[in-house]
Order: C-alpha cells, then structure tokens, then sequence
C-alpha cells in the first residue's frame, strides 16, 4: 500500500490572473471617485527594460493566437481605443503591441478633422461605419472621444457641425457622454468587446518626446507647431480628460489609465489588457460537423490514394 499521500494539484492561474498586476491598478470602471492627478505618469510596475521585453514578447505570441481563433470563429469581434496628449505614444504601441497580427483580421483608423460629409452626418456615424466586423479587430487611434475633448477645448470646431443652435445647450458635454456611453453598451450587447486606454503622459515628457522630434531629422516629419498650440493648453485638456473618464467609464467598457512616461511599461499594460480580455471570450476553433467529417474522411482517402498515381509526395 502506497503510503505517500497525494499532493492535490493547485488549478493553474488563467492569464488575466497572471497578468493582472498590469491591469486592475490601472482599470477604472465607474466605481468610487476618479482623480487624474492621482494616477501616476511614470509607473513601472516593478519592471525592467529586460523583463517587460519578456512580457512583450509573450503577449505578441498570445495575441497572434487568440486572433487567430477570434477571426475563425466569427461571432465576436474587438474595439480598442486610444486617446491621448501629442507625443504619448500611440502609433509606437500600436505598432508593436501588434506586430505579426493577420492585417486580414484587423484595421486601423486614424481619425483627423472631420471631412465635410463628416459634418454632414451625427457626431457618431463615422465612427459607427469604422466599427469591426464579427472576428475582427478594429483600433481607433482617437476616436469618438474627440467630439468632447476637441471640441471642448476648441468651441469653435463645435459650431462647424452644424447642429441646430437650440440643440446647442449647456447641456450638450453631458448629452453626449450619455450618447457615447449607451452606444458603447450596445455594441457590447452585440457581441462587440470596448477597450478604451487613456495614456497618461506627464507634461514634462512630452517636452523632452518634442524635442527629441526637433533634433532628430527622421523624426521632424512628426512635429507640427499646433502641437506647441495645443500644448499650451494642456491644464485645460487634462480636466476635460479627467472629465470623460469619470462620465463614460462603466463595467462593460471601463477606462485604462495607462502611465505613459515609459512606452515600453505602456505596452505591457496594453498588451496584458488586451490578451486577458480575449481569453475570456474562450475563443476556439470551429468545428466541423458530423457529415463533414465523414466527407472529410472520404476526401482524404481519395487525395492519399492519388499518390500511388502519379501524384509527387510533398517534400516537407
């Protein structure tokens, strides 16, 4: 008789539990109180260059198969999006975050100033026509936000959009967190999962990202002096963001206030976010159905014989 006892096996920890320290702290659903300033710029979470590489890496692999299984089913699809000061980051993390993704499965969309048929339609619809399809990914580098954060800032963009002037009330900001939050609940109940990152970058890095633009030739192309505009207004942009987050953050498409000072520390918690979302879609592979596989088998017999008839043998 064995007299050892059995040592019972700890269930192993699902991703988001692995991953969750670069995510919860930085999450914000619309629970208790929500201050900007008390969210640090400049995090990084414990971590080095080295091992935030490590992490990087891995969340690349993941990503690249969760995508994969995302697009093959076809039921649910993915809407990321990024808000953010100039020089925060975006485009870099984008880039790297999902690198090696099947372009096939995911698109991104740079929203500028709006076009005049733009102007022509609700606030909303050129967002809503950019939206994923089932099994994709969608990532809106600015977004929909734009329209209480711009024009906010600029109440001169506002009157551009042609609303009727009686429409055109104290009330409007407000209205419109309240438009944007029940669209973002609707497109969660059809099957359309919202990640929103805001990143945070401190004032004084996005002096020292603009004059690294200045100095560096390959990279002057990216300055533009309304960035040096816009910069002067930044106390104002940081209350209309602080703003946004407290009125449009809720548990079907919280808020990530993400630090942004380092970009490689940005990118885990992007990453980290990302990937424990769709894991808990259990995306899988389709498969075949009874009848089919019973095609299948026959469709393979018939290829496996036309070996023996002339047919090469793949070299593999």
């Amino acid at each position: 008789m064995n007299t050892k006892s059995s040592k019972s096996k700890k269930p192993s920890k699902s991703l988001a539990q692995v991953l969750d320290r670069y995510i919860t702290p930085f999450r914000y659903d619309g629970a208790g109180k929500f201050h900007l300033k008390a969210h640090k710029t400049n995090e990084k979470g414990d971590l080095d260059k080295e091992k935030a590489q490590e992490i990087l890496d891995a969340n690349k692999k993941r990503l690249i198969e969760f995508q994969e299984k995302l697009y093959a089913q076809d039921r649910w699809s993915l809407l990321i999006v990024f808000q953010a000061m100039d020089a925060a980051g975006k485009d870099s993390a984008i880039k790297a975050i999902f690198e090696g993704i099947n372009p096939q499965g995911c698109e991104v969309h740079a929203f500028k100033a709006p076009s005049s048929k733009e102007l022509d339609h609700d606030f909303l619809w050129r967002h809503a026509i950019a939206l994923p399809e089932r099994g994709h990914i969608s990532i809106f580098n600015r977004s929909h936000y734009e329209e209480c954060l711009v024009t906010r800032v600029h109440p001169e963009i506002l009157a551009k959009e042609k609303l009727p002037q009686k429409l055109v009330t104290k009330n409007i900001w407000k209205e419109r967190f309240e438009d944007i939050s029940s669209f973002e609940r609707y497109l969660s109940r059809n099957g359309t999962v919202v990640l929103k990152f805001f990143l945070n970058l401190s004032r004084e890095e996005q002096r020292e990202r603009f004059l690294d633009r200045l100095n560096e030739p390959s990279k002057q192309w990216k300055f533009s002096m309304d960035d040096i505009k816009e910069r002067a207004l930044w106390p104002r942009y940081q209350a209309v963001y602080q703003d946004i987050v407290r009125h449009t953050a809720t548990p079907h498409a919280p808020w990530y206030v993400v630090p942004a000072d380092h970009k490689w520390f940005a990118r885990v918690v992007i990453g980290s976010v990302i990937n424990a979302a769709l894991e808990k879609l259990d995306l899988r592979f389709p498969r075949a159905d009874k009848a089919s596989v019973a095609e299948f088998d026959e469709v393979r017999k018939a290829l496996e014989k036309e070996e023996g008839k002339g047919g090469r043998k793949r070299v593999k």
